[in-house]
């Protein structure tokens, strides 16, 4: 190993490139299933709508010189198609210079997705991912031994993804601190997974057991990163395991994968790495001032994380190049959820013949199990666990959702599981209501078969139709 590279972490570099292009496969195609509906000419935030207003500067996108549904979606099919490629390891068949060129491709493809994505891509995993896929553009192929620096800078990301974390729970939510949180975490989550359930009904004293064991993972573990072997490893190792318990017990999206594959990188795998030649001039000049770039960068992230008002998922430039991270800080008790109805008839009553619509992901019919998504994200079926909390979440595009279902628009059905009605004959009328849903108990479940019990609420939408769409109250 010489001042520059890390001979060690060739087997780490390799493992970390071929699972970041997995994520940024899960990526690209979240992005051409969904974009029609969500964003597109006629979706349900429009980007055409969303560049008018907003300046390049502010939110650097291709989106900015042309927009088309079709431009759209051979950008993200392009996403597909590099990523793939790169999982392929395609990079390492180039020379170091192509290499890095292929590595910035679907970066630039994905920021140009995230600064138009508006509220649908305003989750930390854009920017995690944004800032990950940045830096491994410097991370070079089989020409080079890895960069120290770079390899120091994907652990810097590690930490403040962990340690973030951790801190915004201890200033957040006091049920963190009392160990308490997990009573009602599994059931109030997002969106739950099929061991979720089973998760909630774990004996109390093994929920604090796992409260503990996470700030200990995100509060201390993360600082180990920053040691000499084999302590880093098993830091990461530790990391690791714990993802791999969130994953199953939910769909985060890709957050934890993402979150799994960083720690690989701070893996030293027993491997005897092939000799590879000293790296060029100008490669170790632009790593190195990337490096610089990225630590005066970091300044705000820094300043974040220690201040008592510490938030959460936030990014301090366009470009994505260093955020901050923390998820939540703050535990629901009681889950809600918007369950949406349509009718055929002329008149809408409370007897009317109301049909319930299905949606992939989140909580519906009381007897139906949720199914495991991750890594793939369910964009809307997240913003309605949103909505559900405050109608507020959903002010810039439940109205013109509720238009679509009206227009039995082919898009926007595509995003559900099922819809009630016919493709030829589209709702009457559609309303939206709000139940409270919890979990049943054992009992509960082998006498009804139902792992949900839901209590109506409220109206969260009158009855509407697109004579006029109603605002919600």
């Amino acid at each position: 190993m010489d001042w520059f590279t890390a001979s060690g972490y060739w087997l780490s570099r390799l493992v970390f490139q071929r699972a970041l292009a997995g994520v940024y496969l899960v990526a690209f195609l979240t992005a051409a299933l969904q974009f029609r509906a969500l964003l597109g000419s006629r979706g349900l935030l429009p980007i055409p709508r969303y560049v008018e207003r907003m300046p390049f500067k502010a939110a650097p996108s291709l989106f900015h010189l042309h927009y088309s549904d079709r431009f759209f979606a051979a950008c993200a099919w392009t996403g597909c198609a590099v990523s793939a490629a790169l999982l392929a390891g395609l990079d390492s068949r180039l020379p170091l210079w192509a290499g890095m060129l292929l590595w910035l491709l679907p970066w630039l493809l994905y920021l140009s997705i995230v600064n138009v994505g508006q509220t649908w891509y305003a989750f930390g995993w854009e920017s995690l991912l944004l800032e990950v896929g940045f830096l491994a553009v410097f991370l070079g192929n089989d020409d080079v031994a890895p960069p120290i620096v770079v390899l120091f800078l994907l652990r810097w990301i590690l930490f403040r993804v962990e340690f973030g974390a951790g801190l915004i729970k201890m200033r957040g939510d006091a049920c963190w601190r009392k160990l308490t949180c997990l009573d009602h975490h599994h059931e109030t989550q997002p969106m739950p997974g099929p061991l979720s359930w089973f998760f909630h009904h774990l004996p109390r004293p093994l929920h604090r057991v796992e409260v503990a064991a996470n700030h200990f993972t995100q509060l201390v573990v993360p600082v180990l990163l920053f040691t000499p072997q084999p302590l880093a490893t098993a830091a990461a190792a530790l990391m690791i395991v714990t993802q791999l318990w969130l994953v199953l017990s939910g769909n985060f999206s890709w957050l934890n994968w993402i979150t799994i594959v960083l720690a690989l990188s701070a893996v030293e795998f027993p491997y005897d790495a092939p000799s590879t030649p000293d790296a060029p001039l100008w490669y170790e000049i632009v790593v190195l001032a990337v490096a610089a770039l990225l630590g005066c960068l970091s300044y705000h992230p820094v300043t974040n994380m220690v201040s008592r008002r510490q938030v959460m998922n936030r990014s301090f430039d366009p470009l994505h190049l260093v955020n901050t991270y923390g998820a939540f800080g703050s535990v629901s008790r009681i889950r809600y959820e918007v369950v949406v109805e349509g009718t055929a008839d002329d008149v809408p009553r409370e007897d009317s013949d109301w049909r319930e619509y299905e949606f992939k992901g989140k909580p519906g019919d009381p007897r139906r199990w949720p199914r495991q998504f991750a890594p793939y994200h369910l964009r809307l079926d997240w913003l309605m666990w949103f909505a559900a909390l405050s109608p507020g979440y959903a002010g810039s595009w439940f109205g013109t959702f509720v238009e679509r279902l009206l227009e039995n628009d082919r898009a926007t059905l595509k995003l559900l599981r099922r819809s009630p009605f016919p493709p030829d004959a589209p709702p009457r009328y559609v309303r939206a209501r709000l139940f409270r849903y919890r979990y049943t108990s054992w009992r509960e479940l082998r006498e009804t078969g139902a792992c949900w019990e839901r209590t109506y609420v409220r109206e969260y939408l009158p009855p509407t139709r697109l004579a006029g769409v109603a605002q919600r109250s």
